[in-house]
């Protein structure tokens, strides 16, 4: 019995994940794309990100919404592939995008379920970079980590976004460098060297710019990942079997900003600028109403990099509305601007 192929698209926030599985379903070719997004978050903005490349045909979408399929990955993961088997003569293909701050290997593990193994496959687990991020720091303040970790001997395992960079890494089948049309040839070089010393013996790495890339090279890899997961390293596992006590990041959070429309949106990105410069924000992602604009705008930041285009017209059933979701760590004060 053919067994469904899954991709698993992973990476940290920011770095284009949505975009390149958006890219992915408007160009399945006519193969009958699945997708599970795992968001972070209460509001399913990359959802719906993904839906507009679906055009006028149905999207075979199921949105999990928190955050970390990870050490609780039963509660709704199981069900959601269940659901996803259950109709496999209509699907060729599911892909998985990952929330930026959950690790691959539990998810590859759950696959050997025996409710699931005889059903799906790992077919590839894609980890995206962002080029610009590993250059700035913007992923990871390595060296404000590392004085933590010397100050502090709590502190010895708990360095979540370091942790998630190198866990995304090791169990990558393909890396794909994303925003690469940001850096000069030298500084390209020295992300991709990095890559390699961090990353699996062998693992490929191709550079994308807007999240375009052939799904020729994506899909019918045929890694079979879930039999190989003794060569991917994690240190969130290397933790538990270890019997160190292992507390998710639970400063990490999101609050949701919303208001009726955005007048200016110049004005409302230097705000977002300023307060990322004033609190330690990852991700900034959402979508803007503008005033007199039949099109809704999607808004998107990583640090003070920030994107923001139209997407498509608003729907008769939809509220126009500007809303915003902001990750990042203890966010409070923030809730409380009204961004205007």
């Amino acid at each position: 019995m053919k067994k469904i192929p899954i991709t698993v698209i992973t990476g940290f926030l920011g770095v284009g994940k949505t975009t390149l599985v958006h890219n992915m379903i408007k160009n399945a070719n006519g193969k009958k794309i699945a997708v599970l997004v795992n968001e972070f978050g209460e509001i399913g903005i990359d959802g719906d990100i993904i839906k507009s490349g679906c055009g006028d045909d149905e999207c075979n979408l199921i949105e999990l919404a928190n955050g970390c399929i990870c050490c609780t990955v039963q509660e709704e993961f199981l069900p959601a592939m269940l659901d996803l088997i259950e109709r496999k003569n209509e699907i060729d293909h599911i892909v998985i995008e990952t929330s930026g701050l959950a690790m691959p290997k539990p998810l590859i593990r759950a696959v050997n379920w025996p409710d699931l193994k005889p059903h799906i496959t790992i077919d590839s687990v894609i980890t995206v970079v962002d080029a610009v991020g590993m250059i700035t720091g913007e992923l990871c303040d390595r060296e404000r980590v590392q004085k933590q970790r010397l100050a502090d001997d709590s502190l010895d395992h708990e360095i979540p976004i370091e942790e998630l960079f190198l866990d995304q890494l090791s169990c990558a089948d393909l890396v794909l460098v994303s925003k690469t049309d940001l850096l000069e040839a030298e500084k390209l070089a020295e992300v991709k060297n990095l890559i390699i010393k961090k990353a699996r013996p062998n693992v490929k790495i191709i550079s994308i710019q807007n999240g375009l890339i052939d799904n020729e090279l994506l899909l019918g890899i045929e890694a079979s990942t879930e039999d190989d997961l003794d060569n991917r390293h994690s240190i969130h596992e290397h933790h538990h079997e270890h019997h160190h006590d292992h507390d998710h990041d639970d400063d990490i959070n999101t609050i949701v900003v919303e208001y009726p429309e955005t007048a200016d949106i110049r004005q409302l990105v230097a705000t977002l600028k300023t307060r990322v410069q004033q609190e330690e924000i990852y991700r900034i992602k959402g979508f803007v109403n503008i005033p007199n604009k039949p099109m809704r705008m999607v808004l998107q930041g990583v640090g003070e990099r920030f994107d923001y285009y139209f997407d498509r017209p608003w729907k008769a059933t939809e509220i126009r509305k500007t809303s915003l979701v902001i990750i990042g760590r203890n966010l409070k004060s923030i809730a409380e601007t009204v961004l205007s």
